[in-house]
């Protein structure tokens, strides 16, 4: 696929990509943003943004570190928020175009109601020829206390790649574009070895393409191994995933007009809505290890998870919950939906599915993961 035959795109900005060296908001970066983003919608293209730099710009109006506690951030957030919003709609408004704010916690995508009731509401934005700018709502997300609290918990998402790959997946978006203060993904660090190689084409995301991933850049929550997480989900799902340097000039106009920059990831083999809401929209609370058959059986042979594969439990959840499911090796390799809870899974750690009413008194299916709800990452 060509680029610019992709429909419907998702965009997502970088806070160093919205601020200039001095670390104020860069608006002629961001309305140049807009004015090409503009010309793509009046071709017909389905446009959504994922916005980061709310934290940034509240910090710097409120001469405060965002740094210093999760409420100061919050804070942050909340005035911030209101004048990177203005921007947009001013700019946009330019062009004659509606757009429409959007802040999201990762409640919205671990609630499965929830989870559609969002992809109504983007699909009715989008049909209105409204442009949706999304952020993270930093003011009353949960993420960092519950990771904070509880080991175990893995949140849905913690930074605006991971949220921009859920809504480019949830969409069925053919190209995620994702504009960083880096050229593309490199075979080594650029910032500290200069003879890194710039990747240009990623077929498949292995274990190797991952061991390239730096952590994050000043300034941003990101970095190399989010942007790869992201990919993930949206090959995954289809889609197209482009990472450039959105600091490069006119960027969003040359990558449509052919031009041969950052770094692209092709689809992968594609799972269902509902198993890439299982691999990746959920909130995770719990996990179970299995031995070695019971991980041939599920990734293999493509069944069921039984308890007489189980050899431990941790975290607390209950019936209906999506956990981790781990092999020998404590390596995460699925995830799928309880049909038990964590006390009664202890229970039957080990037992036939035939023992499972005696030692419950009840049995509500002879699988504590059915197939069809387990998602193999």
């Amino acid at each position: 696929m060509k680029i610019n035959d992709a429909k419907r795109i998702v965009f997502k900005f970088g806070t160093n990509v919205l601020r200039n060296d001095e670390g104020e908001i860069s608006l002629s970066r961001i309305y140049a943003f807009i004015e090409e983003i503009s010309k793509l919608h009046k071709q017909g293209k389905e446009i959504i943004i994922i916005t980061s730099g709310a934290v940034g710009l509240g910090a710097k109006r409120l001469n405060a570190d965002s740094k210093e506690s999760l409420s100061v951030k919050q804070a942050c957030a909340a005035v911030g928020q209101c004048q990177l919003m203005s921007i947009y709609e001013d700019g946009f408004n330019k062009y004659s175009i509606n757009t429409a704010q959007i802040l999201l916690t990762e409640d919205d995508f671990s609630n499965r109601i929830k989870y559609l009731s969002l992809n109504n509401a983007l699909n009715t934005l989008l049909e209105l020829r409204v442009i949706p700018v999304i952020n993270q709502n930093d003011t009353v997300s949960t993420a960092e206390l519950s990771e904070a609290g509880n080991p175990l918990y893995g949140v849905s998402f913690s930074d605006n790649d991971k949220l921009s790959a859920l809504v480019a997946s949830k969409l069925d978006a053919d190209l995620l574009v994702i504009l960083s203060d880096i050229n593309g993904l490199y075979d080594d660090n650029p910032k500290e070895n200069p003879n890194a190689k710039l990747l240009s084409d990623i077929k498949e995301i292995t274990p190797e393409i991952e061991s390239y991933a730096h952590s994050a850049s000043k300034g941003g929550r990101g970095g190399m191994r989010t942007k790869l997480e992201a990919a993930k989900v949206v090959t995954h799902s289809g889609g197209y995933v482009k990472i450039a340097n959105g600091k490069e000039p006119q960027i969003i106009r040359r990558l449509f007009e052919g031009e041969n920059l950052g770094t692209t990831f092709y689809p992968a083999e594609q799972l269902s809505q509902k198993r890439r809401w299982i691999a990746y929209a959920t909130n995770i609370t719990g996990q179970i290890s299995v031995n070695n058959g019971a991980k041939k059986a599920i990734t293999e042979e493509n069944k069921s998870l039984l308890a007489i594969g189980i050899t431990k439990v941790n975290g607390i959840f209950t019936r209906g919950d999506v956990i981790s499911i781990l092999d020998e090796e404590n390596q995460e390799f699925a995830r799928g939906i309880a049909n038990y809870d964590s006390r009664d899974c202890k229970k039957i750690i080990g037992e036939h599915s035939d023992n499972i009413y005696d030692i419950l008194g009840h049995k509500n299916y002879d699988a504590v993961v059915t197939k069809d709800n387990i998602a193999i990452l």
